[in-house]
């Protein structure tokens, strides 16, 4: 699985021009699925990010989770974080998993996230959104777990 995370003071999602999950400060997680992702790498992949520790403590230096600081997590499936643009002007996006497996995966790195921590939102898979964000330090994180 392919993750992009970003530090955030706030972020929101809207489809359709309505907001379908916000967060104050924590994590946006962009979320891709690969072909040969199952199960055990998303949960892995939540339990990374999870103690991920990004957070500045006291002394200022990134030593908190997004647990550590009761942060919250927006979750936005993103196939386009698998784009090939190694050859030509087009991306190309095979390494994707198909919309099924993503969906599937998509569904449990969310189930996951929230049966581990206490305020998870998120997008809609397959929808057109716009993803709103004060990125935080500028702080962003690329996570890739393979089985």
């Amino acid at each position: 699985m392919i993750s992009l995370l970003q530090r955030v003071s706030s972020a929101r999602v809207e489809v359709g021009g309505r907001v379908i999950g916000a967060i104050g400060p924590g994590l946006l997680m962009l979320v891709c699925a690969e072909p040969d992702d199952n199960d055990a790498i998303a949960d892995k992949l939540v339990a990374k990010v999870l103690k991920l520790r990004i957070f500045a403590d006291e002394a200022g230096k990134m030593n908190r989770s997004v647990a550590d600081i009761g942060g919250g997590l927006l979750v936005v499936s993103q196939f386009t974080l698998a784009a090939d643009v190694s050859s030509g002007n087009r991306p190309g996006f095979s390494a994707a998993a198909g919309p099924e497996l993503g969906r599937r995966l998509y569904e449990r790195v969310l189930a996951t996230a929230r049966a581990s921590h206490p305020q998870v939102e998120c997008g809609e898979f397959g929808a057109d959104m716009q993803v709103h964000l004060v990125n935080d330090g500028p702080v962003t994180i690329p996570i890739t777990l393979r089985a």
